[in-house]
């Protein structure tokens, strides 16, 4: 069965060339002009995968409220903005909101069906792990390979595709050093330092909301960050 992408895009010819192309590469593409069109739409079923403009019609900011809305429906629904919106604070704040990854219209469109590729790709793997451990367990942390699910402390941790692949890198060999680039590969998609930082400072976030003495990710001044505990274990 093809996969399914939502694209919420409010420029028509934009939507149609986009669309035209993805269905060229054998996706189901399900179409939306506005930010409540695709929250009614996606309603009745979610897609596979979000692909998301920023300004929406009269909202200026409308697709980064569209993406908060998927990210409490749906934790690990893969979400890419495709936007003209090239600032850096935008794709700070996209990725900040849950998005797994932010990519401008000037590039070209092999290059985002390689991205959206790298996405399902990793949504893949997460659900067939192949010879991988079925649980990784670090102390307080449990994630289950299988289900792709996370929880520390026994409490359920809502983490997004991108953020469940670098936490998972960084506890599978506590106390070992993992460069910004060793983790843009463990997430298997393309990232630049200032976008793994801001993932980094989101995992954080939902760790100490769970456990306010959390402090297993340490950053490591030049070199990376480090998965610690007390144990080593």
């Amino acid at each position: 069965m093809p996969k399914h992408i939502a694209l919420i895009e409010d420029e028509a010819a934009i939507r149609e060339n986009y669309k035209a192309f993805l269905e060229s590469q054998g996706y189901l593409i399900s179409c939306y002009a506005s930010r409540p069109e695709a929250l009614a739409g996606l309603e009745q079923q979610m897609p596979d995968m979000a692909v998301i403009d920023i300004g929406l019609q009269d909202e200026i900011e409308g697709g980064f409220d569209l993406c908060r809305e998927l990210r409490q429906k749906s934790p690990q629904l893969p979400i890419l903005f495709l936007t003209a919106r090239d600032s850096e604070t935008d794709a700070v704040s996209g990725l900040r909101l849950g998005a797994d990854d932010y990519i401008t219209k000037d590039i070209g469109l092999p290059h985002l069906s390689a991205r959206i590729t790298a996405l399902f790709r990793r949504l893949d793997a997460m659900r067939n792990p192949g010879q991988a451990p079925d649980c990784l367990r670090r102390n307080e942390l449990e994630l289950d390979m299988d289900r792709f699910h996370a929880s520390w402390q026994r409490q359920p941790l809502d983490l997004t595709l991108t953020e469940f692949w670098i936490v998972h890198a960084l506890a599978q060999r506590p106390g070992h050093v993992k460069s910004r680039d060793q983790l843009m590969d463990a997430a298997k998609v393309y990232l630049d330092q200032n976008t793994v930082t801001s993932h980094i400072k989101r995992i954080r976030k939902k760790f100490t909301k769970l456990d306010p003495t959390f402090d297993a990710i340490q950053t490591m001044y030049g070199a990376g960050y480090r998965w610690h505990t007390p144990n080593g274990n």
